[in-house]
């Protein structure tokens, strides 16, 4: 069972795709997240880039954040999304968008801009830092940022080069499956 832990929501339930086409992040570990930024939320601009059923983006709206924009490749995972939404009757306050990250960057360079992002892929993928940069270099993040990345066997690396402007805040490990990274965007040349 997916559940809302805190905020204006506490304690709703959120329903999930079936299967295993996404993997919910446990409670344990979204707890974790936003006991390391729960005073990071509130009036933030929230991108949620790999939405699955959209849980980390209405814990964020749970708790104070200004808006969301959910994005996942997977129709019936959006569909999922916005009966969420509905259900929490925060439908007015997200946007959603079916693409492909890389696509739905390209096409919103320019366009928005994200104070807090949630980067939690398909372990699989193993596109953190990719997505990371991207979200960089489209100029889709401001200064001050926060980017949680929630990785399985990628390895996120603080002296990798690709991640220049980043400063990680905190890294943790969840068994050996799951390392959780908390990154503030300084800007370029930081």
């Amino acid at each position: 069972m997916v559940r809302i832990i805190t905020g204006t929501k506490k304690g709703r339930k959120l329903i999930t795709l079936e299967g295993e086409a996404t993997r919910p992040t446990s409670e344990r570990i979204k707890g974790a997240i936003f006991s390391s930024i729960q005073f990071d939320v509130e009036n933030r601009r929230v991108l949620d880039l790999f939405a699955g059923s959209g849980q980390l983006g209405f814990e964020a709206l749970s708790r104070g954040a200004e808006s969301v924009t959910f994005v996942d490749s997977e129709r019936d995972a959006m569909e999922i999304v916005k009966k969420n939404a509905r259900a929490l009757d925060f439908f007015d306050r997200a946007k959603y968008s079916v693409a492909d990250y890389r696509n739905y960057i390209r096409k919103a360079a320019g366009r928005d801009k994200f104070d807090l992002v949630f980067i939690d892929p398909p372990y699989a993928m193993e596109c953190c830092v990719e997505s990371a940069m991207r979200l960089r270099d489209a100029e889709l993040i401001i200064p001050g940022a926060i980017l949680v990345l929630e990785s399985g066997t990628e390895e996120i690396l603080q002296t990798d080069p690709r991640l220049s402007g980043f400063e990680f805040v905190k890294s943790t490990n969840y068994g050996k499956k799951t390392a959780v990274n908390v990154l503030i965007y300084r800007g370029v040349g930081e």
